[in-house]
């Protein structure tokens, strides 16, 4: 396999063990990122490296088939380019969408959050003896003890409020810093690898801690909003499925960073605004929702589940299955999931394959693609490629490698090993192989 070689800056972070600097954000890169942002959401500064390395500019239309909550898209905005996303999580993709609308007027947004901070302020003082909670199906849905009952009983209030006073140019921008301030200030959640519960907050300052998110918000679009025209959309769509909403040859590069195949369950982290914002109401839209997604995690294996067909002649990737499966029945692992590991490997990249397959017809002939991916040992500690695979199956669908990055190393939270994170960099040639893909009994 070609390799390319890494560029300095991209060498001299791989030197640090964990490096974990090159993923955080810049102080000034934060405009409009900061209004809602996954925790291990790649940079903006990346998307800014990929764009100069291709060349791209207003002319060009950028792609992220995984948009989560929009970085690329965000960015390419801020730089005057074009940027379509796709996005199945309905929380991610709201985000996003939101992230893009620069057409509110940040004073009109302050004076109205002002007005409506005040009206649920008066009715939080009035100390309901019955304190409002989430209907039975819907806690069931949410972590446990992700909120304490006070801060709930206030954010709901305040949800209220928002929704009774807040005209449609207002509403979205209001909810995101509601979702903003939850994550961040209210709740009793805390981030890392994985989303988990920290110490109970009794009580916490809801209307203030949404008020400094509305504020940061209309202080960024104050800057932005000369960009406002730039074409920025993001679809709430499966990638898998991405010929349904997409034109043909409409596309000049993808930037993105699909789910890693790991047991990082990616609805946990947005499961409470989901829910406080009506995206998420019962476990049977849960189940939707995951549907949706790529096979990522055993979390979301379903049996009628059949993107695994399209790896099922890729030598290494039933090789590692087999030595997942192996593993476990040496280990004696006889949970549900543990039976699905090796499965998931395969569903996870025959989803991409699927993905990556569709894909060639939107794209323009020498559409340059960069993917972030990071290899992973979630499985009984058998290592997975992941760059080096996917850059196998692109080849096997017609795709040239120009290189694989190496974009950073993080520490394994379980083995503190370093664990490689890539970029994998494709052109698209235009031209559809002359033999089938060789990894499965798929058509073209």
């Amino acid at each position: 396999m070609n390799v390319l070689k890494t560029s300095s800056k991209t060498t001299e972070g791989a030197s640090n063990p964990g490096n974990p600097e090159l993923n955080q954000i810049r102080d000034e890169d934060r405009a409009v990122h900061r209004w809602y942002r996954f925790v291990l959401s790649f940079p903006p500064h990346l998307v800014q490296e990929y764009i100069h390395r291709f060349n791209l500019n207003s002319s060009h239309r950028i792609l992220d088939p995984f948009c989560g909550t929009g970085t690329t898209i965000v960015e390419s905005k801020k730089l005057g380019i074009s940027g379509t996303g796709t996005e199945a999580n309905p929380m991610a993709w709201f985000a996003g969408s939101v992230k893009l609308d620069w057409s509110t007027d940040p004073i009109e947004l302050l004076d109205l959050a002002q007005q409506i901070s005040e009206a649920a302020n008066n009715l939080i003082n009035r100390k309901s003896k019955t304190l409002r909670t989430l209907p039975e199906e819907s806690q069931k849905v949410i972590l446990a003890n992700s909120i304490s009952p006070l801060p709930l009983h206030k954010t709901l209030i305040l949800l209220e409020q928002i929704k009774l006073h807040a005209q449609p140019a207002y509403s979205r921008h209001l909810q995101l810093a509601l979702a903003k301030a939850v994550i961040t200030s209210i709740s009793n959640l805390r981030f890392g690898p994985e989303v988990g519960v920290g110490k109970a907050k009794l009580d916490a300052p809801v209307v203030d801690a949404w008020l400094k998110e509305v504020s940061l918000i209309a202080e960024d679009l104050s800057q932005v909003q000369v960009l406002n025209d730039i074409p920025a959309k993001i679809y709430h769509a499966d990638a898998r499925q991405i010929l349904n909403v997409l034109e043909p040859e409409s596309i000049d590069a993808v930037i993105t960073s699909p789910p890693y195949p790991n047991e990082k369950d990616y609805t946990r982290t947005t499961r409470l605004e989901s829910v406080l914002l009506g995206f998420i109401q019962n476990k049977a839209e849960l189940r939707s929702l995951k549907e949706g997604l790529i096979r990522s995690n055993t979390r979301n294996v379903f049996k009628a589940d059949q993107d695994d067909v399209w790896v099922s002649r890729h030598a290494e990737i039933q090789r590692i299955a087999q030595e997942i499966e192996d593993k476990r029945i040496a280990l004696g692992k006889t949970s549900g999931f543990e039976k699905l590991y090796h499965r998931g490997v395969k569903l996870y990249f025959g989803g991409m394959a699927k993905h990556l397959a569709d894909l060639r017809s939107i794209l323009k002939p020498g559409a340059q693609l960069a993917y972030v991916v990071g290899d992973q040992k979630s499985y009984l500690q058998v290592m997975i490629r992941t760059g080096e695979l996917l850059a196998d199956i692109a080849q096997g669908l017609g795709y040239e490698l120009i290189g694989i990055d190496l974009f950073r190393t993080r520490l394994a939270t379980a083995t503190k090993e370093q664990m490689r994170e890539e970029v994998v960099l494709l052109r698209w040639t235009g031209k559809m192989p002359l033999q089938p893909y060789p990894y499965s009994d798929k058509p073209l």
